[in-house]
């Protein structure tokens, strides 16, 4: 008993611009004759077997001349309605593969397509493409197997079905156009489905990384963070005048003279030791330990001064203005009371610093002065204490006189010897000299001789030896000149002592407030909306940045 074959059932893939393209480039004859179209075979239904294609018939005579077979003509009447279903490149490259892995010998991708159909096969079901991968994977390729042996035939056709009354109609469109709208209203259906889908997704990271610490931030400072009260204030450092010139009082009223001091007392107030001193005086870890502050603010029930300055650096801000030489300081308290105290201890750290920082160099200039000068003042009445005692030596207070007294009197005797001489030499130039007269003249030229022997030698007495007149003239010299130098140091040593004090005085730095601190009324801090809105956009950037970055990792990763 034989079976009816089965009809066989295909699904044509065929885009409607194709068909339009391959009726708009037909050949036209010649003659202008209209050319009469090839019919359109009905797409089978999904649900609805395939209309089997009709036979040639057997008994048909053939014609006389060259004429195709049956079964030539019907394989290119199938390749034509192949290649008007528009299948892609990848579908033809699927279809030869699946010939090849079925031992077909495919001239074309079309043959291969119209002989897959011939034996039943669909080389477009999913099945089939999977076995392919599968196989790939493997590392088998269809060419490489064994010509003995034969594909697997399975029975891919779908089986009759019966119709039955409840199946609704088909709503497959007869136009093309009408499917061209329908597939292009899915595919924008699809698009902004996909598009709100990524919104949503898009709106939920957002509200999550975004929206939600934010109100988290703003819950804080609105209802949880603890008032803060500032206290500002301003003072600034001024240097003595000074009136040592022009060029040394160039800068001394300006703001450049005390720059490197304010500086210094900028860094002294934002330090260490100026939050220990702050403690141990006033209590600052004390008031942050308090239980009504928030967590946040709070110190812990036994801070280390390292979690103390830590708060520190954050409840205080002090800014220097070069331009102007002001310090600004403010410095935040949980009370107002407490954080004007705090300002005003720091103020006088501030002012202590200041007088210190020059207070070494004032105090060492002035002490050596001091000293050289007392040095001088010994040095001088040393001198004058040895020019006395040679003085005194001999009761000789002046050995210079006494030698020029010698001298006047060695000299007067001199010319009254001469004198003496002459008036004897007058009374023997006579004939009769009288003798009274010559005997007196002789008596006063030999006590004149006599005297100036004695004062010679009185002279000589003085002037060498090494007790002489002479010596202690030279030594008298030696000690008034050692003492005029030694008043000259002295007055050198005083004169610097006043210019070491005109000099300390204007080293002298001093530090005026200008803006004394006064507890605040109101709270400062926290502020809450803007607080609030700028956690949104650090919130924000970070979000931005994270996905700007993680979109560039995933395309480098996907290329």
């Amino acid at each position: 008993m034989t079976t009816k074959p089965k009809a066989k059932k295909f699904r044509i893939r065929r885009d409607p611009i194709d068909g339009a393209q391959d009726a708009a480039t037909a050949p036209q004859p010649a003659d202008g004759t209209a050319v009469p179209k090839r019919p359109v075979q009905p797409r089978p239904q999904p649900d609805q077997p395939a209309t089997p294609r009709p036979a040639a018939p057997a008994s048909a005579a053939p014609r006389s001349g060259q004429v195709d077979s049956a079964a030539q003509v019907a394989g290119e009447t199938d390749m034509d309605a192949i290649r008007r279903e528009g299948l892609t490149g990848r579908q033809l490259r699927m279809a030869r593969r699946v010939a090849q892995k079925n031992g077909l010998a495919p001239t074309s991708d079309f043959d291969a397509v119209r002989l897959l159909r011939a034996r039943g096969i669909d080389p477009f079901q999913r099945t089939n493409m999977l076995e392919l991968v599968v196989a790939d994977k493997d590392g088998e390729k269809p060419s490489e197997k064994p010509a003995e042996e034969k594909p697997e035939v399975r029975v891919q056709l779908p089986q009759t079905v019966d119709v039955e009354k409840k199946q609704l109609p088909s709503t497959q469109m007869a136009s093309p156009a009408e499917r061209r709208a329908a597939e292009i209203m899915q595919i924008q259906k699809d698009l902004a489905g996909r598009r709100r889908k990524k919104m949503w997704l898009l709106m939920t990271r957002l509200a999550f990384f975004v929206g939600l610490p934010t109100l988290i931030a703003g819950y804080y400072f609105y209802f949880v963070a603890t008032p803060m009260y500032s206290t500002k204030s301003e003072f600034l450092i001024l240097k003595a005048e000074s009136t040592a010139g022009a060029m040394g009082s160039l800068f001394s009223g300006t703001q450049f003279a005390t720059n490197q001091d304010a500086i210094a007392v900028q860094s002294y107030l934002t330090s260490k030791d100026a939050m220990l001193r702050l403690d141990q005086d006033v209590g600052f870890k004390q008031h942050y330990t308090q239980e009504f502050i928030d967590p946040i603010q709070r110190l812990g029930d036994d801070p280390s001064n390292e979690e103390a300055y830590k708060l520190y650096k954050r409840n205080i801000e002090i800014g220097y203005d070069p331009t102007e030489g002001v310090i600004k300081m403010e410095i935040m308290a949980a009370d107002p009371e407490v954080a004007a105290e705090f300002s005003r201890a720091l103020i006088g750290y501030a002012e202590e610093r200041v007088d210190n920082l020059s207070l070494r160099k004032r105090s060492n200039a002035v002490a050596d002065a001091e000293d050289g000068l007392i040095a001088a003042d010994n040095a001088r009445r040393e001198a004058q204490e040895r020019l006395v005692r040679l003085q005194q030596e001999g009761n000789i207070v002046d050995p210079e006189g006494r030698i020029a007294a010698f001298r006047a009197q060695i000299n007067t005797y001199e010319l009254q010897l001469q004198e003496k001489k002459l008036q004897l030499q007058a009374l023997l130039d006579n004939s009769r000299p009288n003798r009274a007269k010559v005997d007196g003249a002789q008596g006063d030229v030999r006590r004149l001789e006599a005297l100036l022997a004695q004062l010679n030698a009185e002279m000589t007495t003085a002037t060498s030896g090494g007790n002489s007149l002479a010596e202690k003239a030279v030594q008298i010299k030696l000690a008034e000149a050692d003492l005029a130098t030694r008043d000259l140091m002295l007055q050198t040593a005083l004169e610097r002592l006043e210019q070491a004090r005109r000099d300390a005085d204007t080293q002298a730095r001093y530090l005026t407030t200008s803006v004394v601190p006064v507890a605040s009324e109101d709270p400062s801090y926290p502020r809450k909306f803007e607080n609030t809105i700028l956690a949104f956009l650090i919130f924000a950037g970070a979000y931005l940045m994270i996905s700007l970055t993680a979109s560039i990792l995933r395309e480098q990763v996907s290329s």
